[in-house]
């Protein structure tokens, strides 16, 4: 399996294969289990343990929803870090050796391995280390096709706590291009893209994602477990309706193996039409209920089609230009130093949050 593919790539990722254009997209609802306080060895056996267990469920749910739907699933999206929980106050190394994985590690093998045997494409949320930056991690989207290889990899971009692209900015571009911080996935199911978490509340990144032609939002997420409305659930529906796509969001059933409750996550996820409309959904629990047809010549003939409701196309982006132009709440590059990377401690995250609101005060935003 070729993981380091995508990683590499600067430009959209195509297939030769023959186009499907109805298809079962699954939002795999999953258990989480955490490996905080184990050791490195104990962690990765976990991982692949966790990857074992995913091949049957997912396995079983493509033969439920084949016979409920009559198609068969394509697109399977995970939960955000599935396989190893978040960071509680592990210094950035300490977390490096036991929450993230190699990009061409036997995790991604594992994966691939299932993709292939299930002939699917996996979108899933892990922590990752990168060659290219030794010393950090990166909070890493992917998808993996049915050929068993990575075929997009997206670090998340905006995060309070964990280091991202933009905190080494001029390297990451010279590494990977603009097109690698926002990768499309061009395939026989539609073109794929991947926006994590909580960057689910930020317009301009799913945006950015249907600018270069994304059909499918993949939407992997640990939130808070709540009857109502919660903003990430606002946002699913309205990055949906603002860029005329799919979301498919999965939310993790539960953590286990942390102090906290492990039931505050669990149930949202959902798959969500480009009207806002939610086709299917998971209440509480490990469950593959929230899967839904997706009619992708549907979409793409109301995203051609003129109208008060295709929003994507009346969208005048040079009006907004002058308004983002010379603004900065959070610096590019706050990693760097005389031209080279500088870990921090967790105690930065926030100090550099403070510093930004103090901007926005001088700015007269505040």
């Amino acid at each position: 399996m070729n993981s380091a593919h995508a990683a590499e790539s600067s430009k959209l990722i195509s297939t030769d294969a023959t186009p499907i254009t109805t298809f079962t997209a699954l939002a795999l609802q999953v258990e989480c289990v955490a490996v905080n306080g184990k050791s490195k060895e104990d962690a990765h056996a976990q991982m692949l343990a966790t990857v074992a267990k995913l091949k049957g469920n997912i396995a079983s749910a493509n033969n439920f929803t084949k016979g409920f739907n009559g198609t068969d699933t394509k697109l399977v999206v995970l939960p955000e870090y599935f396989l190893s929980s978040f960071p509680m106050g592990e210094p950035i190394p300490k977390w490096k050796e036991i929450g993230c994985i190699d990009i061409d590690g036997k995790e991604y093998e594992a994966l691939g391995a299932v993709a292939q045997a299930l002939k699917c494409y996996i979108s899933g949320n892990v922590y990752e280390n990168d060659p290219k930056f030794p010393d950090l991690y990166f909070q890493c989207c992917f998808i993996i096709g049915p050929n068993g290889n990575v075929v997009l990899r997206y670090r998340r971009l905006i995060s309070l706590f964990a280091p991202t692209p933009f905190d080494v900015w001029d390297q990451y571009l010279e590494a990977y291009g603009l097109d690698g911080v926002f990768p499309v996935a061009r395939t026989e199911i539609g073109n794929l893209a991947c926006v994590a978490s909580e960057e689910i509340l930020y317009p301009e990144i799913a945006r950015a994602m249907a600018l270069r032609g994304a059909e499918i939002i993949c939407h992997s997420t640990s939130e808070v477990a709540a009857p109502g409305l919660t903003p990430k659930e606002i946002g699913r529906r309205a990055r949906a309706i603002e860029n005329v796509c799919f979301v498919v969001s999965a939310n993790t059933a539960r953590i286990v193996g942390t102090p906290l409750p492990p039931e505050s996550t669990g149930g949202m996820s959902k798959v969500v039409d480009y009207k806002g409309n939610v086709l299917g959904e998971a209440y509480t629990g490990e469950t593959f209920c929230a899967n839904a047809i997706l009619d992708m010549s549907s979409m793409r003939k109301y995203r051609a089609s003129p109208g008060m409701t295709n929003l994507l196309s009346r969208q005048p982006l040079e009006l907004y230009a002058a308004s983002y132009a010379g603004k900065t709440f959070s610096a590019p590059n706050t990693f760097v130093e005389n031209g080279k990377v500088k870990v921090p401690d967790r105690a930065f995250f926030l100090q550099r949050q403070q510093a930004a609101i103090e901007r926005m005060k001088l700015d007269g935003i505040l």
